[in-house]
């Protein structure tokens, strides 16, 4: 076997409760633009975006394709406002881990039309994957992507992120997935530092549609994957509940059988992968009622399972941090003659690290200055200052042992409202500068602020009063304010 790397955590919101016997726990499906709820084909109701996110626009997609599910009818477009990020705000159980798949439906193109605008998907701090869904595009095809995150405090940001790198067009999504999993599912990942994100869920030897709810519990998608020399079909009473990951009974149900005295051979999953860490289950069950077989298991000529001893109640087995690198061979070997091999499904994940975020008090200082103020940006929503390069407008951090706020620049934002004395708790500050707005009230007691360098207030209807607290900070090297233009003061 290879050697493990670190594993991969998992990420995710809150869900708000759904009708009884849709999903166990607490979840939601928002239908991003919708006026109004929706019940799609499968009895799953989904819910306008619109009190979940503050920022973007809802309209249709540009440039429609022929239209099966009316959750795709919509989309929230946002802004191309480089280095900015666009998020959604979900309460979340921080005890829990939840499936995310968000979806985007851009419309059929034609080769010679622009192509859809490519852009990040964010969550809390980490970086989870860059969007690019120009070839589904290309077919009038909607694009699905699907993780496992932790919740990780009382609220979760979905965040889409305008990557300068790409395109020159602002972000959009036509639906959002939020659905929280048991605690047994994917449990042997370290969801405190890691999260997963799906490369392939697989069900061998299906020619039908993708399974998914309602045979799926929580609604993962089960890609079909035929092959008419190795298919069997078979009927079981296979229980979900005796499986960690509670798969649908039903991917027991087809199989890939090995021809007698040969190994079973599959390339999956069927794209290269980079050289990395992934989790990977796979399922089996005998085709044969009251029955068993034994086979060896490999995946790229390394031994995944000796001597696997498979029934028609069925098993699963997993590795959560396996080394995987380009085209991917899974090979079932007989150790006898009785009966040859067989599989049944299979999952791989790909892992990486959460990011981290922004130090607590920070955070929370933010948030009551974003509270005591008007006509905020749109981006001010999700961490702070992490991901890397996708911080709010006007605010710097450094990314030291803890990731603190150093300075914010809010000059010249046409801001009303006044200053939260929580300021006061950003003690990392060096510069605040607040010039040229409509602030009113007065200036905060700032004496706790001891890395203070550069404060500037002018232009705005701030109370006349300077805080003798400011003489207090030994570095404050310079402090500019006025009060409706009447005087300025340097020192």
């Amino acid at each position: 076997m290879p050697p493990p790397l670190p594993l991969l955590a998992a990420l995710l919101l809150f869900l708000v409760p759904l009708a009884a016997g849709q999903f166990r726990g607490f979840s939601y499906l928002l239908n991003c633009g919708a006026a109004s709820a929706t019940t799609d084909r499968r009895g799953l109701r989904w819910l306008p975006d619109a009190p979940y996110v503050s920022a973007g626009a809802p309209r249709a997609p540009p440039l429609p394709g022929g239209l099966l599910d009316p959750t795709l009818a919509t989309l929230r477009s946002f802004p191309h406002r480089p280095g900015a990020k666009f998020c959604y705000a979900l309460p979340v159980d921080r005890n829990r881990h939840y499936l995310l798949r968000p979806t985007f439906f851009y419309g059929a193109i034609s080769p010679s039309a622009s192509p859809p605008p490519v852009f990040d998907l964010l969550v809390d701090g980490t970086f989870w994957t860059a969007v690019n869904t120009s070839e589904d595009s290309l077919v009038g095809a909607a694009s699905s992507y699907e993780g496992v995150f932790p919740g990780r405090a009382r609220n979760m940001s979905f965040c889409l992120g305008v990557n300068p790198d790409y395109t020159d067009a602002g972000p959009f999504i036509s639906t959002l997935q939020v659905i929280q999993l048991d605690d047994s599912v994917y449990n042997a990942t370290n969801f405190e530092k890691s999260a997963m994100g799906l490369i392939a869920r697989t069900k061998f030897g299906s020619t039908g549609d993708i399974e998914r709810y309602p045979d799926d519990s929580f609604d993962r998608f089960w890609q079909p994957f035929p092959d008419s020399k190795h298919a069997v079909s078979s009927t079981h009473n296979v229980t979900s509940a005796d499986f960690w990951n509670l798969p649908p009974p039903d991917i027991f149900n087809t199989a890939f059988v090995a021809e007698q005295a040969a190994p079973l051979v599959l390339q999956w999953p069927p794209m290269p992968l980079q050289n990395d860490s992934y989790y990977v289950a796979l399922y089996f069950a005998d085709t044969l009622p009251e029955n068993s077989r034994t086979f060896d298991v490999y995946i790229n000529d390394y031994l995944f399972y000796k001597g696997l001893n498979v029934t028609s109640a069925g098993l699963s087995v997993f590795a959560t941090q396996w080394i995987l690198s380009g085209l991917t061979r899974v090979i079932v070997t007989s150790v006898s003659t009785a009966l040859p091999p067989l599989i049944n499904a299979g999952e791989v994940f790909g892992l990486f690290s959460l990011g981290r975020l922004t130090y607590a008090q920070d955070a929370l200082a933010l948030e009551s200055i974003k509270k005591s103020l008007q006509n905020i940006p749109e981006d001010w929503n999700g961490d702070p200052c992490m991901p890397a390069g996708y911080a709010w407008t006007g605010v710097t951090c450094d990314e030291g042992s803890r990731i603190r706020v150093i300075s914010l620049n809010f000059s010249s934002m046409s801001l009303s409202g006044y200053i939260s004395p929580e300021i006061a708790k950003l003690t990392a500050l060096t510069d605040i500068f607040f010039a040229n707005n409509n602030l009113s009230g007065p200036i905060p007691n700032l004496r706790n602020l001891g890395k203070l360098k550069r404060l500037h207030l002018q232009d705005n209807k701030l109370t006349r009063t300077v805080p003798q607290t400011l003489g207090m900070i030994e570095d404050l090297s310079e402090l500019i304010t006025s009060y409706l233009d009447q005087y300025q003061r340097t020192y």
